[in-house]
């Protein structure tokens, strides 16, 4: 079959592929019934978890990936997203990489921020209404950014907001968490107790407005507090 893609100029506009990914099957089929009737969008495949994500987008071929970012037991969003937008899924990547754009229920700094880094397209939250999800996976298609509007008050609140002032041993840390180093390593790797490691977490997390290892990394990283 010719694939809809290598049609000329003269051809009718083929449509956007999707391919839909969330671990609920009911939230799956409420947005297939929802697209499958929505004009030059065409749903090519469905997925419930980050790895069946990778393998299928490589057999279908998709234009933009949905993505939610919880996806249960393996694989998140986050991870599916970075695999997805830089090639490096289990199989030869496609050329181009699909737009990635997030579908989801959660808009905390940390969330949005892991998702962009990772490469996300857009970043979207499961209230919005119809027509603005129509219009977000046509931005994405086309390569522009799709935020939703609290998303992008966030940003933009991220962005006027001072920088939090680390300490030298903070900003130490931080790179160490960076390298995906635990409690102890880093305790090693400083010369100083776990316990002070843990304080100074305690810190970083208040500081940065997280609370999980990931999310100061994340944070971290989208405020260039890493250097």
């Amino acid at each position: 079959m010719e694939d809809r893609r290598t049609m000329t100029a003269t051809d009718a506009t083929p449509p956007i592929r999707l391919l839909l990914c969330d671990d609920h099957a009911v939230v799956r089929a409420g947005l297939l019934a929802l697209l499958s009737s929505t004009a030059g969008i065409e749903v090519v495949g469905e997925a419930g978890s980050g790895e069946e994500a990778l393998a299928m987008a490589a057999r279908v071929r998709p234009d933009v990936v949905l993505m939610d970012l919880q996806l249960g037991d393996g694989m998140d969003g986050v991870e599916a997203t970075r695999r997805l937008a830089s090639g490096t899924g289990p199989t030869p990547p496609q050329e181009p990489a699909p737009r990635v754009l997030v579908l989801t229920m959660f808009d905390t700094d940390a969330d949005i921020a892991r998702a962009i880094e990772a490469g996300a397209t857009g970043y979207l939250l499961k209230a919005e209404r119809p027509e603005e999800l129509f219009a977000a996976i046509r931005n994405a298609a086309a390569g522009r950014t799709a935020l939703s509007a609290p998303v992008a008050d966030r940003l933009m609140a991220q962005m006027r907001t001072p920088r939090p002032t680390l300490s030298e041993r903070e900003r130490d840390i931080l790179q160490q968490l960076a390298r995906g180093l635990g409690n102890r390593e880093i305790a090693r790797a400083l010369f100083i107790s776990e316990a002070t490691v843990k304080t100074h977490l305690g810190r970083i997390y208040g500081k940065l407005g997280v609370d999980t290892r990931a999310g100061a990394v994340a944070v971290a990283t989208g405020r260039r507090l890493l250097g």
